[in-house]
């Protein structure tokens, strides 16, 4: 999935800081009887191990349907086996008991989804008129200086569709567009909660580019209930009388957006969006090359409201309730009040309930003095949300969530509780000289030492200040290697997920943390409490405000400056099979022999980072056939891009798609599209790059394939201005791309191939009119040959350059047709003169332009070429053997 505009990467970086927090809240006990304690109730993880099971059953129903009896009898007969065992004591009923959860797993899935399937799906055709109401508030962006637009999720009252009618609940992501401000009884405005609105639109279905590795946008919409997709003009849109709704969303939308509002009165613009994204989860004002930098450095933990925030803000809110003099009980109960209602305000849903609902269960296992039991309580935390929807085990942000906080409590802890954690602790009460005796020989002497090194300092430098500041001093840097473990160890942990998922190895990531949590921590509680204070005195709120401003600048600098280094932009492809299956095996094996004596602790220690080495260094198989010409025209919707594998292995790309500017997309084709379909393959990297003429839809995703897979050639048709890719230019050049110009006439051999250019003629180089159509004619059309096979990519050549390259030989058994299949190309002498037996359109689904043109799909079927259509077919595949030629269709949902 993960690539992304979308992807919903919530990496919350394992509670680092929380954990080192709850460790120092917890009451003193012995050192040794705390470490022995662990590790006798290390297996005693039952809810843990409950949720491990229960997931393992939502796998087998997901992946291995059966009927819903079987689960049902199967469930019936293990819980009545494991009451029969109880009574008789012969064999642990845990087996059978979490057989049974296995199961109930596996029909919760199925359950589920049969039900999805049930939902209608009926939207009527061409422009329907639709009566909804608001479900999920946006708020307005400027685009520009007199165009602006607002994002809302609306569920449906009625679809009137002539000469139906029809009342379907359904929802509805709307985009609300108005090209200029309007006058002052007509300007747009946010949108509230339970409107009720009437307008009339196109509705369309969700679609995901088909190709293997893509994101899957229409399960995302989906699961966040959404099931088309529309736009409508501001001026379009009629305001019903009326409220649909409930009050307490009612009443949690307005808390929401008064406090974006006070955010937005309390800091800058540009700081405020990304405090809108860090204290609340509202990401609308943060533009796309911020994530993208907060990826590179390994944070975006930080920016969006994770696991790590909410911890933070619990235990300040702990610590707040404790200092005003608040009981245990309490103080505690008031906290979870306090995560929950903040949880409810925060727009991302799932991470963050996840978190507090972690929270709670390690504050009521406090309230029932049990020991500290981080998996129990990530255990009864997924329990919850996994009943309540046993989907979201398949995203990324669950699975990362429940990896990161196993690796803290599965070896993170571990390890700081065998190295420098007991001589952390030590530091507590050091004048308390009879707790020394309750401690192991060599923390009670560190103690003594302690003492002695501070009194030798004091008769140096006098005075309480010097000495509470060399305690203090040995505090921080404990803390500090506290963190640089678990950063240390979570890096690696990750390592299988973060390439799975987002392709990336974050090689700056611990040090990034390092910088970044400690400003967090200080964000966090400050920035809350700016917001709180604005509502009593803003005069006063000004003051947390300002401490929360230095704490973003200080984090949004680490990010620009590490993240901006060229080491932090290693990318990798979908780790194989095996490397997945040594990266889990390493990380169980790891948790258990850190338990056990040093050598193999550190041996475990030593099988996780292989696994990690892997993932990072080692490339894995790529989906490459052996000695044979592939042209591949990848889907990325209305544009091209052609991949051509040639015998020897090297690999071309022909373009990188791309999105016009009147989109106002913040998606990237070659990130979110082109790249995840190479990385599927196990491709890292890619010999060359040719861009044939200067149209955003073929050079738009050109910048993310440069620096992602760092070609060695960038090929160019002759002729074309420099002022026209003068960007793609600079891009090239920072990476050290050989810049190669191609004209009509030029031959040349490359990886076991033959090139022959068709155009752009000189002539036609040399004659700028600056119209699109000439632009057209200006493109690279390139011939490639295998032995007696051969291809003919035409980019978007028009018909006065299609009667050019007609009399030069074009004859070919594969035609990429011209220009989307617009009727200005695929002239009845191309086709004539080419006499294909396969012809490949790369065209977008349901585009503006009508294409491909029914003339020319009438062209190409009476000319009987077998003709594929990346908006049907997704990725297509073309095998050139030398002798023969097959085609392939990745089976994509």
């Amino acid at each position: 999935m993960k690539a992304c505009f979308f992807w919903r990467d919530k990496l919350p970086l394992c509670l680092v800081s929380a954990i080192t927090t709850v460790s120092n809240a917890v009451p003193v006990r012995t050192i040794s009887a705390r470490v022995a304690a662990r590790n006798q109730i290390s297996a005693r993880q039952p809810l843990f191990w409950a949720a491990s099971f229960f997931s393992v059953g939502i796998v087998a129903g997901n992946y291995a349907w059966r009927p819903p009896s079987w689960w049902v009898i199967a469930g019936i007969v293990f819980v009545a086996s494991a009451i029969c065992i109880v009574r008789k004591r012969i064999l642990s009923p845990k087996i059978l008991a979490f057989a049974a959860l296995i199961a109930v797993g596996a029909l919760s899935i199925q359950m589920r989804r049969s039900l999805a399937s049930e939902q209608s799906l009926w939207f009527g055709d061409g422009e329907v008129q639709i009566t909804a109401h608001v479900i999920t508030e946006g708020e307005i962006q400027s685009e520009g200086d007199r165009s602006y637009r607002q994002r809302v999720d609306i569920e449906t009252e009625t679809i009137d569709s002539d000469p139906q009618t029809k009342r379907i609940a359904e929802g509805i992501r709307l985009s609300i567009y108005q090209n200029d401000r309007g006058d002052s009884h007509n300007q747009m405005r946010s949108l509230s909660y339970g409107e009720r609105l009437r307008f009339r639109t196109t509705l369309v279905l969700p679609r995901n580019y088909r190709n293997p590795g893509a994101f899957d946008y229409a399960g995302y919409l989906r699961d966040n209930g959404i099931v088309a997709t529309a736009s409508v003009k501001y001026s379009g849109l009629e305001i019903l009388p009326g409220f649909v709704g409930s009050k307490i969303e009612t009443w949690r939308a307005r808390a929401h957006r008064s406090i974006i509002g006070k955010i937005h009165v309390l800091w800058a613009e540009q700081t405020a969006g990304l405090m809108d994204a860090i204290v609340l989860g509202e990401e609308t004002f943060v533009e796309r090359p911020t994530r993208v930098d907060f990826q590179r450095s390994g944070t975006y933990h930080v920016l969006v409201v994770s696991g790590m925030n909410v911890s933070i803000l619990a235990m300040f809110a702990l610590w707040s309730l404790r200092r005003v003099g608040l009981g245990q009980v309490a103080a505690s109960a008031c906290a979870i009040v306090v995560i929950l209602a903040y949880a409810a305000l925060t727009k991302e849903g799932p991470p963050v309930w996840r978190a507090a609902l972690m929270f709670a269960a390690y504050l009521c296992a406090r309230l029932v003095y049990r020991d500290r039991a981080m998996l129990n309580a990530l255990g009864a935390a997924a329990l919850i949300l996994l009943v309540a929807d046993p989907r979201v085990l398949f995203g990324a942000s669950f699975q990362m969530t429940f990896l990161c906080v196993a690796l803290v409590a599965g070896i993170g802890v571990p390890v700081l509780e065998r190295t420098l954690q007991p001589y952390s602790q030590g530091l507590r009460s050091l004048n308390a000289l009879a707790y020394d005796r309750a401690l192991p020989p060599r923390i009670a002497q560190f103690r003594l030492d302690m003492r002695l090194l501070l009194n030798r300092f004091a008769m140096i430098v006098p005075g309480r200040l010097p000495r509470g500041a060399t305690l203090m001093l040995f505090r921080i840097s404990f803390a500090i290697f506290e963190l640089t473990v678990m950063s240390a160890i979570l890096q690696l942990g990750l390592a299988l997920p973060m390439a799975y998922y987002f392709h990336r190895a974050t090689s700056v990531a611990m040090p990034a943390n390092l910088f970044v949590i400690p400003f967090l921590e200080l964000l966090m509680p400050a920035g809350v409490c700016a917001i709180c204070m604005s509502y009593v005195w803003l005069t006063i709120a000004k003051v947390p405000a300002l401490i929360a401003a230095f704490a973003l600048q200080g984090i949004a600098g680490t990010v620009r400056w590490l993240g901006g280094m060229r080491l932090a932009d290693i990318r990798v492809p979908t780790p194989g099979l095996s490397a997945i299956v040594f990266c889990i095996f390493a990380t169980l094996m790891c948790a258990i022999f850190v338990r056990k004596k040093t050598a193999l602790a550190f041996a475990g220690i030593a099988v996780l980072s292989a696994s990690a080495l892997w993932i990072w260094l080692i490339p894995p198989h790529q989906d490459i056939r052996p000695n044979i010409l592939e042209m591949t025209a990848i889907d990325v919707g209305q544009g091209d891009s052609i991949l051509l594998i040639t015998p020897e292995g090297r690999k071309l790309l022909v373009d990188a798609g791309g999105l016009p500017f009147w989109t106002h997309s913040q998606m990237d084709i070659g990130e979110d599209v082109v790249s995840p379909y190479l990385w599927s393959r196990g491709i890292s990297r890619i010999d060359a790059v040719a861009l044939t003429h200067a149209h955003a839809d073929h050079m738009g995703g050109m910048f993310a394939v440069i620096a992602n897979f760092r070609p060695r050639e960038l090929w160019l048709p002759e002729g074309i201005p420099d002022s026209e890719i003068e960007r793609l230019l600079d891009e090239a050049h920072s990476y050290g791309v050989r810049i190669i110009y191609r004209k009509a006439g030029d031959i040349f051999s490359y990886g076991g191939t033959r090139f022959g250019v068709l155009a752009p003629a000189v002539q036609s180089a040399t004659h700028n009119t600056g119209s699109d159509s000439h632009r057209n004619d200006e493109s690279l059309v390139m011939k490639v040959e295998f032995r007696k096979t051969s291809a003919l990519l035409e980019a978007d050549a028009e018909k006065p350059t299609e009667n050019f390259i007609a009399t030069e030989d074009p004859s070919a058994d594969v035609l990429k047709v011209a220009h989307h299949g617009s009727a200005s190309s695929s002239a009845e002498s191309l086709l004539a003169a080419v006499r294909p037996r396969f012809a490949v359109i790369s065209v977008g689904a349901r585009n503006v332009y009508h294409h491909p043109r029914p003339e020319v799909l009438a062209r190409l079927q009476n000319s009987h070429i077998i003709t594929y259509r990346t908006d049907m077919d997704g990725a297509t595949s073309f095998f050139l053997d030398g002798t023969t030629v097959t085609s392939h269709v990745a089976a994509i949902r």
